[in-house]
C-alpha cells in the first residue's frame, strides 16, 4: 500500500465497488451495509444492481468494545429484512480500517442467526488492522497516519465524496 498523496474520486471507487460487487454476487446473496457509510454504499448498489427487495443494514453499536466511549450513535438502527439463517450475507463498508466495527457488526449479525456464509466488500482498505480481518473485495488500498481517519461523505443529490479529518 502507498501512502496518500491525494484523496481519492469516491464516485470513480464506486463505480469499481460496483462491479467488484456484482462479481460476488451469487443467485442467494442479501446485501448489508454498515451504518452510515456503508449503509449509503448498499442502497445505491442495491438500486444499481436492480436487486429486488430492501438491502439489509447493520449498526456495530451494540457490540463495539469502545462502547463507554462512545455510545449509541444517532445512526440507523439494524434491520435485516429477510431471515440471516442459511443465508449468504455480503457485508458492505466505506472504510476498513481496524476491522473492530466488522468484529461488532458479525457479533450483531449472529445475534439474527446463522449465515451460511459472509463477506465483506469495501470501498476503501486502508490497513492498519488490529484483528484479523480482510476483505473480500476493496475498490482501492491506501494508507493514511494513525492520526487522520477517511470517511465517506454523501451529497443531497446522492454523490459519495472522501474527506481526510485528523482523528481525535
Amino acid at each position: 500500500m502507498s501512502s496518500i498523496s491525494a484523496i481519492p474520486d469516491a464516485e470513480a471507487l464506486y463505480t469499481g465497488l460496483l462491479a467488484g460487487v456484482k462479481a460476488l454476487l451469487r443467485p442467494e446473496t442479501k446485501l448489508v451495509g454498515i451504518t452510515s457509510g456503508g449503509a449509503w454504499l448498499v442502497e445505491r448498489l442495491q438500486k444499481d444492481l436492480g436487486l429486488p427487495g430492501a438491502p439489509g443494514i447493520i449498526s456495530s453499536a451494540m457490540h463495539r468494545d469502545d462502547f463507554a466511549r462512545r455510545g449509541l450513535s444517532a445512526s440507523a438502527q439494524t434491520s435485516l429484512p429477510f431471515d440471516v439463517n442459511g443465508t449468504d450475507v455480503l457485508l458492505l463498508d466505506d472504510v476498513l480500517y481496524t476491522g473492530r466495527t466488522i468484529r461488532a457488526v458479525l457479533n450483531e449479525l449472529f445475534d439474527f442467526g446463522r449465515p451460511a456464509c459472509v463477506r465483506l466488500a469495501v470501498l476503501v482498505d486502508r490497513g492498519g488492522r488490529e484483528l484479523p480481518v480482510a476483505a473480500d473485495f476493496a475498490a482501492a488500498k491506501l494508507t493514511l497516519p494513525d492520526t487522520q481517519l477517511l470517511a465517506l461523505a454523501r451529497a443531497d443529490d446522492g454523490a459519495f465524496s472522501l474527506k481526510v479529518e485528523e482523528n481525535k
